[in-house]
């Protein structure tokens, strides 16, 4: 597992939050790519909606670690 977490503080004191594996490639697609959730969403192999989900997910889960200080857990997956 990979963690992504506030420097200085060691893992044990922090709160984690997980994020699995297809909300860290919706976040790939999404903003790294630059792709439209259309295209997107057939790279992913789902429905656009089911798209905007789990990018709304992984969104939230991302904000609520970096304005709360938590630590990341990437889950292992296919």
């Amino acid at each position: 597992m990979k963690y992504f977490k506030p420097a200085g503080i060691p893992l044990r004191q922090l709160e984690e939050i997980s994020l699995a594996k297809d909300e860290l490639e919706a976040l790939r697609l999404k903003y790294v790519l630059d792709l439209e959730q259309v295209e997107a969403a057939e790279k992913m192999g789902v429905s656009q909606p089911t798209f905007h989900r789990i990018l709304s997910s992984a969104i939230k889960k991302v904000a609520d670690a970096l304005v709360k200080g938590k630590a990341i857990k990437i889950e292992k997956g296919e």
